[in-house]
């Protein structure tokens, strides 16, 4: 690869979280990059409170302004939505929360960079982490030829305690302490918990650790009492939560509130990640737990069964494009094209029971249901001949049989 020129590098479009991470690459890039400009730009997923005085800090660590952008219904209309409906989860668990925020704010991030007249983007992942290759994979997409800055490539900065010890140096604000150092990430859809006792797979979280959770309570702690919830999807994407029409992100934000209440979409896993290392950790995702099973539930109604079953092999080869950054990919806009085919007819309403970290089928129903209780029945029934299953059977069985016999002649022989 080509040395960059650090001279020529006059403007910077840096990827700013006001993490730790980010916090200080802005008095890094102006050390190192002939004190170049560094523009800061946070895409808004829903950190919440997160974004609170970032502006200012932005400014005060160096930067010469800050650009907040609220991408949260672009994000859950066109990120999370396809996902959902195609029912990606890599490796069974994980259900992609950061995995598919970075696509939309990098492509954000490189519109304000063309626009600006910047020399390059820079982003705070680490080198080995997933992250980075999902930041650049979109920048290529939208900016073949703009120069990339990755400090965590470049410095001698080892670990979060000498960055920490860095940010000290450089009268760099902090929220963190050593104590509490997770690394986190937490948007609309999740939040991520990484780092300290949990790199080591032996212990248990400890959820009822105070300020561990963040988006509702641990099983242990919910109420011991049934909630029930009720979600109406038309051709696959949720529209009301119990009755009340929302936007995309109002759903997600209701059911956050109703699933972490009671103590759902807590997971604990260790990953195999794009760089090739295992990598453990614990993740809240209330809503988005509720919204999978409530979707899933409805397809079984409302999809045929080859249709259903080809669409779980697609939803696995969808979760390894969306983790691995390749978003803005042929195959992946082909694989939701075909995921949009299958969900014409996913119409309907689900009721799930909430208990304590348990959700329970509590009832499906659909304009475009495929059951038929006339034919499923085991009571008398006039449309189904039960004698016809004996050809079936027959026909069915016909390798397994014609095997058995040419098997016994080679015995006997």
């Amino acid at each position: 690869m080509e040395k960059m020129d650090k001279k020529s590098v006059k403007k910077v479009v840096l990827a700013y979280s006001g993490g730790l991470d980010t916090s200080i690459i802005i008095p890094w890039l102006k050390e190192n990059y002939d004190n170049c400009e560094v523009v800061a730009v946070s895409g808004d997923v829903g950190q919440g409170t997160e974004l609170d005085g970032l502006e200012e800090k932005a400014i005060k660590t160096g930067a010469s302004k800050l650009y907040i952008e609220d991408l949260k219904e672009e994000f859950v209309k066109d990120y999370i939505f396809p996902t959902m409906k195609a029912g990606a989860k890599y490796e069974g668990d994980y259900l992609l929360g950061t995995s598919f925020a970075r696509p939309v704010i990098a492509k954000r991030i490189v519109e304000i960079a063309k626009a600006e007249g910047a020399d390059a983007i820079c982003h705070g992942c680490t080198g080995k982490g997933n992250d980075q290759v999902r930041f650049e994979l979109t920048i290529k997409a939208f900016a073949p030829d703009m120069k990339i800055i990755a400090p965590w490539r470049e410095w001698n900065i080892k670990s979060r305690e000498e960055e920490i010890e860095y940010a000290e140096a450089h009268n760099v604000p902090l929220k963190i302490n050593r104590e509490t150092n997770y690394s986190k990430d937490k948007n609309l859809w999740h939040l991520s918990h990484e780092g300290l006792d949990l790199e080591n797979p032996e212990n248990m979280p400890m959820y009822d650790k105070e300020g561990f959770l963040e988006l509702g309570v641990s099983p242990f702690k919910a109420p011991d009492k049934k909630t029930f919830v009720t979600i109406h999807f038309e051709k696959g994407e949720p529209v009301s939560v119990d009755g009340e029409k929302l936007s995309p992100a109002g759903i997600i934000a209701k059911l956050n509130k109703i699933g972490g209440e009671n103590g759902i979409g807590i997971a604990d896993l260790v990953e195999n990640r794009l760089v090739g290392m295992k990598s453990r950790g614990v993740y809240e995702t209330p809503g988005g737990t509720i919204l999978y099973r409530a979707h899933q539930v409805l397809e079984t109604i409302t999809l045929d069964k080859e249709t259903q079953h080809y669409k779980e092999l697609v939803a696995v080869k969808f979760a390894e494009l969306v983790y691995n950054g390749q978003w803005f990919t042929p195959l992946r806009e082909a694989l939701s094209a075909f995921v949009d085919k299958t969900q014409e007819n996913v119409t309907g309403d689900v009721t799930l029971c909430l208990y304590k970290g348990n959700m329970i089928n509590a009832g499906v129903k659909s304009p475009y249901s495929l059951y038929s209780e006339e034919i499923a029945t085991f009571d008398e029934d006039h449309v189904y001949n039960q004698k016809d299953s004996e050809g079936f059977i027959n026909l069915f069985g016909l390798p397994i049989k014609v095997k058995a016999t040419i098997d016994m002649k080679k015995n006997k022989n």
